[in-house]
């Protein structure tokens, strides 16, 4: 993950002011920053050197009247590069292949055209105007706000705009600013018509899909490292790796020492592909010395995505002092297409459908989210094969009623079309069909437990009822929730409305008008968790 800030307008002062403010994400690029000035504001970036790992590859990239500054991963870059050849490259990084791009297309064109996790911003001084853009998916991080003058800013991350600006909002994935306004070029959950494969060619074109995200996702000049929790599909991510390269990958997996549930599994699994591993065990101490930075760190309080956070947060701190690896896969991503626990109970296919395209569209607030942060924050980067645009694209073409959890053809066994798809000597048996666990659980129930617990001492019920009442916008729905949001509102007043909900099953559905975002509370929650 690299970082960047554009400040537009009179907010671009001094270069202390900017600084200082720009200085707020220095995590997520520790190698080099670098800022340039232009008559109308300010570019800054914060490196972490994946590609090209020399000086050429440092940004923001200038080209006559294109200025550029990208955290992104851009998985056409060769074939960019070959279309463009006659332009004068001064690096191999893949991100500088974005330039003739825009060049020769615009930004929309650019912003179709691109294969990859990006979030980018643009000055082009010819057109004297400021234009960005962000991945389908949202995998990387951009919020973008507006001064009290009405003059738009960018940046990596929220923190970096608290300050300055009077509105902030996510960048809204698969859309551009055109200098004017910000507009779609994909909706890459929409299906205007569901494929016809019959099921063996729907297997193999999974296998095949996803194996090709995995595959793009190796190109680094760095080391890579796999973060491996023993579901489905983290294993299924490195198990694919480890064909891919043909050599010992390296991975690693967390629990909480006083009850971990899936170290035994991710050490299956690990067994099983021969890789080197390493297992992490944190302690009650550390996730109550832990939360309140994590909480400013992933800008949300929202409750599974912090309870989530903690343990990717903890092995991501863990791979950073510990380890060479500055790469890391990871396994999100799937359950918003393939189903979750709660999706067992969908009225229809066409309900099933909808709330597939409902979580992907809105997984840069969720699971996206937390990738990002809790990797970003440790100077390390995310990559997350499941969110291959070619990828995601067919899965949700395919028809609903196929990915649904219909036990006379699925023995109940959700997933059961991506676990088709990957039968054979992938994986063990145990680990290939075992039910799912919630990652925020399956680090350990404690976990969970210690902080709904702190939550449920901290504040009376008396307490609860009245500060619950301060909050208009998605008000807390329990004291642990409550928690959390008084810790964001310590952080940044002002700016829940850059979290649009919490995440809940669909309350709508039988079973699952719920009160809490965890499977557990689920009647169909059987044994994932033991």
């Amino acid at each position: 993950m690299c970082g960047f800030t554009v400040y537009t307008g009179s907010v671009a002062k001094t270069k202390l002011e900017i600084a200082h403010e720009t200085y707020r994400i220095k995590h997520r690029g520790p190698d080099n920053s670098y800022a340039v000035d232009f008559p109308r504001g300010w570019m800054s970036f914060h490196r972490l050197s994946i590609m090209d790992t020399s000086a050429a590859g440092n940004q923001p990239f200038i080209y006559q009247n294109v200025h550029l500054t990208c955290n992104g991963e851009i998985y056409n870059n060769l074939q960019l590069r070959e279309k463009y050849r006659d332009f004068p490259f001064k690096s191999t990084s893949d991100c500088e292949s974005i330039i003739p791009l825009y060049m020769a297309k615009g930004i929309e064109g650019m912003a179709k055209d691109l294969d990859g996790e990006f979030a980018l911003v643009i000055y082009d001084a010819k057109l004297d105007k400021f234009l960005a853009a962000r991945d389908p998916i949202g995998i990387r991080g951009m919020f973008y706000g507006y001064t009290a003058e009405g003059d738009i800013c960018f940046a990596s991350e929220m923190k970096a705009l608290h300050k300055c600006c009077k509105e902030v909002m996510p960048f809204p994935p698969g859309h551009y600013y055109d200098g004017e306004s910000i507009k779609p070029y994909i909706d890459i959950a929409a299906v205007e018509k569901y494929n016809d494969d019959d099921y063996d060619t729907m297997y193999k074109k999974i296998n095949e899909l996803l194996t090709k995200g995995v595959e793009k996702r190796l190109q680094s000049d760095v080391p890579v490292g796999f973060l491996l929790s023993g579901g489905l599909d983290s294993s299924l991510v490195c198990a694919i790796a480890a064909r891919l390269l043909k050599k010992p990958i390296k991975t690693f997996a967390i629990g909480i020492e006083d009850g971990p549930i899936d170290t035994k599994y991710a050490k299956i699994v690990a067994d099983y592909l021969h890789s080197d591993h390493t297992e992490i065990l944190f302690t009650k101490d550390d996730i109550f010395n832990s939360l309140h930075h994590l909480i400013y760190l992933i800008e949300t309080f929202d409750i599974t995505t912090i309870r989530a956070s903690m343990g990717m947060y903890l092995i991501c701190k863990y791979i950073r002092e510990k380890t060479d690896v500055k790469v890391l896969l990871t396994g999100e991503i799937s359950d918003e297409m393939f189903g979750y626990k709660y999706t067992d109970f969908a009225p229809s296919p066409e309900a099933f459908q909808q709330e597939a395209a409902k979580r992907v569209r809105e997984l840069y607030m969720y699971d996206v989210l937390r990738a990002d942060r809790c990797i970003s924050s440790n100077s390390l980067e995310a990559r997350v094969p499941f969110g291959d645009i070619d990828f995601v694209k067919y899965v949700m073409s395919i028809p609903p009623e196929r990915k649904m959890n219909k036990k006379e053809i699925t023995g109940g066994m959700g997933k059961y079309i991506l676990r088709k798809a990957f039968d054979g000597d992938y994986l063990p048996e145990e680990i290939l069909w075992r039910e799912k666990a919630a990652f925020s659980d399956a680090v350990g129930h404690s976990s969970v437990e210690y902080l709904k617990q702190f939550a449920e001492n901290y504040y009376t019920d008396q307490e609860f009822e009245e500060k619950r009442k301060k909050y208009t916008h998605v008000p807390p729905i329990s004291k642990e929730s409550l928690l959390y949001r008084e810790i964001f509102e310590e952080h940044f007043p002002g700016r829940a409305e850059t979290i649009k909900d919490f995440w809940m099953p669909n309350k709508e559905w039988e079973n699952c008008n719920v009160n809490d975002p965890s499977a557990r509370v689920l009647p169909n929650y059987g044994k994932s968790g033991e």
